[in-house]
């Protein structure tokens, strides 16, 4: 028996794309066989839809709304609602998962972090980094800007990617950091649940009791079987897989000579 989990969901009480309520998802999921979700709302530097002037606290519960209601509405119907958030930094998203309300409440400068910081201080504190759709290639996107020092899974497969060819990419850039690959829906609207038919997500064999178990199975590099179409990480053109942005690769100081042309074959020997 699998336990399904969607691992990348917003919610309009604190995402400024989102058009759903959290407790709408509710439902929908248990309806596809779901187990549970994890609701990874954009948080202050990103896509957030609360004010940024508000008190530290106030913004705090706001942003955990969403949250809170999904879970409400799970506990009444059986579905596990998990908390996370999802920090944007020059258009590259990272997924935090296994620190809750208390804990951002307690930490108001971490609006101020860097990517180094970000990666310490969630590891210090129990915590991981998850690269979201790394190779995602949109319109408010300037370039591809990858961490490889400071994220402990990548989020290869992701429904909100338009194009296979970015999973593809994001698959292989696991495979050779060696880093334990996640799908998500990055679903923003219960009614892309109709449009799609298969929410993304991760299949464990166990089902999990809370965020921190999930945590330890990316820390513990735990591979885990992908909830997703067939074939969907798989590239079937020819030779390298083109990239039409340019690329920057951050080192173990997170410096970096700045975005550049690289195609992907140069990336991958790069990372090697």
């Amino acid at each position: 028996m699998a336990f399904l989990y969607e691992t990348h969901l917003h919610t309009c009480q604190a995402s400024g794309c989102a058009v759903s309520r959290g407790a709408e998802y509710i439902r929908p999921y248990l309806d596809r066989g779901f187990t549970g979700i994890i609701v990874t709302d954009h948080f202050f530097n990103s896509n957030t839809s609360l004010d940024r002037r508000l008190p530290w606290p106030e913004w705090v519960k706001g942003f955990c709304s969403g949250y809170e209601d999904a879970r409400n509405e799970g506990e009444k119907l059986g579905l596990d609602v998990f908390f996370g958030w999802e920090e944007t930094f020059d258009g590259d998203d990272y997924l935090v998962y296994g620190l809750d309300k208390a804990w951002l409440l307690e930490h108001p400068e971490m609006v101020r972090w860097t990517r180094e910081d970000q990666f310490r201080e969630v590891r210090r504190y129990g915590g991981c980094i998850v690269h979201a759709h790394p190779f995602r290639q949109h319109h408010y996107i300037d370039a591809v800007h990858l961490a490889p020092y400071f994220v402990d899974a990548v989020e290869t497969a992701n429904a909100g990617n338009h194009q296979a060819l970015y999973d593809a990419q994001a698959h292989e850039y696991a495979r050779i950091l060696d880093l334990p690959a996640v799908a998500g829906s990055d679903i923003h609207d219960v009614c892309e649940l109709e449009e799609t038919g298969l929410p993304y997500g991760v299949e464990l064999e166990t089902k999990l009791s809370s965020i921190s178990e999930y945590v330890s199975r990316i820390l513990n590099r735990e591979k885990t079987a992908l909830h997703i179409p067939a074939g969907r990480c798989e590239y079937h053109g020819s030779g390298d897989m083109p990239i039409s942005l340019k690329t920057e690769i951050r080192d173990k100081k997170d410096k970096t000579p700045g975005p550049r042309r690289m195609t992907f074959k140069e990336v991958t020997e790069q990372l090697r």
